[in-house]
């Protein structure tokens, strides 16, 4: 089979595992509650991909509730409005809520119940209402809380938030953020900050099941991405071990490719970047062409065997092994280092070709081999 035919068949495997896996994903449904104004599009927008928050998205599930999603991104956000209306209003909102609560998880299907909720005040306004510990008190029964403060910079905000801390109030923390920079005057500017400690907090308490899903949603923190990833590569890369451990002498690593091409794909989803078919290609191709994993793995394996004379077949099979093994982890090093340049570039707006991207697979890759 020639290396363009191997290309083609790699990079439809590549495309249906990865479809495979995102399909796989179940979304993470959050709430976010909080006032008018006080900037839940602006957070929406800022900790997940794709500006999901923007105007007119989503579903209206109640009078006061809407439902926003978009396809490709597992995660569903349930956004209230109106909870600075008269009492009477305020009454039928917070029904709404817990209604709302309460049905998803009598349907008895995980993949709607509601994971965490989001409560948010805007620190500069520096006062929390007695209605707004009595709801985070209430749902925080039914559902783990956060208490968001937004806008929260400068003294007043601060003591703002150490007085919310010292109130122990019924919630999992009090997060301050600034999702967007903010312009005080042409001297003083306070750059975001906060959210990559509003991901962190929010992953530690979601259950299991959901936590890949949020990790492709959220655009924040690119560390934890990696960080995922490289977590479940291991199961590739100790399966790439068996691989190799056959009775046969370990001639050719491309036989490895299939098993790799996964892993790959797995990675994709976890950093949750739009990767079209000519990226995908160029990628394959960068790694089975002639400078790719099929070389390395015979020029590894060729100066293993010159050190063992008369080498058997049980020490020739843990050398395979360990071939294969090398060469799965260098390809999830140098993967994962491609995709965080990748992500860093699509979640600023920018964006990076087809050939830039094979280039820099491929030179990250032998980098990696080499060290």
């Amino acid at each position: 089979m020639t290396t363009t035919k191997n290309t083609i068949d790699f990079v439809d495997d590549f495309i249906n595992k990865l479809k495979n896996e995102n399909e796989k994903l179940k979304p993470v449904n959050i709430m976010i509650i909080g006032k008018t104004g006080v900037g839940k599009s602006t957070l929406i927008n800022n900790v997940f991909r794709e500006k999901l928050a923007e105007t007119g998205m989503g579903e209206p599930v109640t009078q006061h509730l809407r439902k926003i999603s978009k396809k490709g991104i597992p995660i569903n956000i349930y956004d209230t409005k109106g909870l600075e209306l008269k009492s009477e209003t305020q009454e039928e909102i917070t029904e709404e809520i817990e209604g709302k609560i309460e049905e998803l998880y009598l349907s008895r299907n995980e993949e709607d119940y509601i994971h965490v909720i989001w409560y948010c005040i805007n620190a500069q306004s520096k006062r929390i209402e007695d209605l707004e510990i009595e709801l985070m008190t209430k749902f925080s029964k039914k559902v783990p809380v956060i208490l968001v403060l937004t806008q929260c910079y400068g003294k007043d905000a601060k003591e703002f938030k150490n007085l919310l801390e010292n109130k122990n109030l019924n919630v999992k923390a009090v997060q301050a953020v600034v999702a967007e920079e903010v312009e005080i005057d042409e001297d003083i500017i306070i750059k975001p900050n906060g959210l990559i400690e509003l991901v962190d907090r929010t992953y530690q308490i979601l259950p299991e099941a959901v936590k890949k899903s949020f990790t492709n949603a959220q655009k924040v923190n690119i560390d934890k991405k990696a960080e995922d990833a490289l977590a479940w590569s291991t199961a590739y890369i100790t399966g790439s071990f068996g691989a190799g451990f056959t009775p046969i002498p370990f001639s050719d690593a491309a036989v490895l490719v299939p098993m790799q091409v996964g892993m790959l794909a797995h990675i994709t989803t976890i950093f949750g970047v739009s990767l079209n078919k000519s990226i995908i290609s160029g990628i394959v191709g960068s790694l089975v062409g002639s400078g790719g994993a099929a070389m390395a793995g015979r020029y590894i394996v060729s100066n293993l065997l010159k050190f063992i004379p008369g080498v058997g077949t049980f020490v020739g099979g843990v050398i395979s092994g360990g071939t294969a093994s090398i060469l799965t982890t260098a390809l999830a090093v140098s993967y994962i280092e491609v995709m965080k340049k990748v992500a860093e570039s699509e979640y600023k707006g920018k964006s990076i070709d087809a050939e830039e991207i094979a280039k820099m697979t491929k030179d990250i890759y032998e980098k990696e081999l080499k060290s």
